[in-house]
C-alpha cells in the first residue's frame, strides 16, 4: 500500500514485431493483463479495442521494426473506485524509413476513423514526440468503461 492507503499503480509493457499479424496478439495481451488488476470486463474490452487501433496505426505509419505497448493503472482514484487505465503505443527503430512505399488510397476507402473511436471511448488521448522513436500515442480510459 502507498502512503494514502491506495495500492501502488500497476503496469507493464511489451514489444511485438511491427506486422499486421501482431495486432491480434497485442489485443489478447492487453485484454488479459488488467484482469489481474481488478479491471472489469468492459474496461478490458475497451482497452483491447484502443490498443488494436493504436497498434495498427503504428504498424502502418511508423516504419518501425517493432511496436511497444505500455499499459498501467494511474494513481489518484477516489476511494472505492478503480484507477484509470493508461495505454501508450510507440514505434521502435530500426525499421524502414516511415516515408517508404507510400500507397495511394482509393476514394471511399474505410480508413482514418480509428482515432475518432479512441477519442470516443477515452477520457483523454494525445500524441507526443519520443526522442529516437518518432511518435507515441496514448489514451486514458475511465476507471470503469461501464460508467462512461
Amino acid at each position: 500500500m502507498t502512503a494514502g492507503g491506495r495500492p501502488p499503480p500497476r503496469g507493464t509493457e511489451f514489444a511485438l514485431p511491427a506486422r499486421a499479424e501482431s495486432v491480434a496478439r497485442a489485443r489478447r495481451l492487453v485484454r488479459g493483463l488488467p484482469a489481474g488488476w481488478g479491471a472489469d470486463e468492459e474496461t478490458r474490452d475497451t482497452a483491447a479495442l484502443v490498443v488494436s487501433e493504436l497498434f495498427t496505426n503504428a504498424v502502418v505509419h511508423t516504419g518501425s521494426g517493432s511496436v511497444v505497448c505500455e499499459l498501467r493503472q494511474e494513481r489518484g482514484a477516489a476511494a472505492g473506485m478503480g484507477a484509470p487505465l493508461r495505454l501508450e503505443v510507440r514505434g521502435r527503430r530500426p525499421g524502414p524509413p516511415a516515408g517508404s512505399a507510400p500507397r495511394a488510397r482509393p476514394p471511399g476507402e474505410e480508413h482514418g476513423r480509428g482515432l475518432m473511436l479512441v477519442e470516443a471511448v477515452s477520457d483523454a488521448w494525445g500524441i507526443r514526440e519520443v526522442h529516437g522513436c518518432g511518435w507515441s500515442v496514448w489514451a486514458r480510459l475511465p476507471a470503469s468503461a461501464a460508467r462512461r
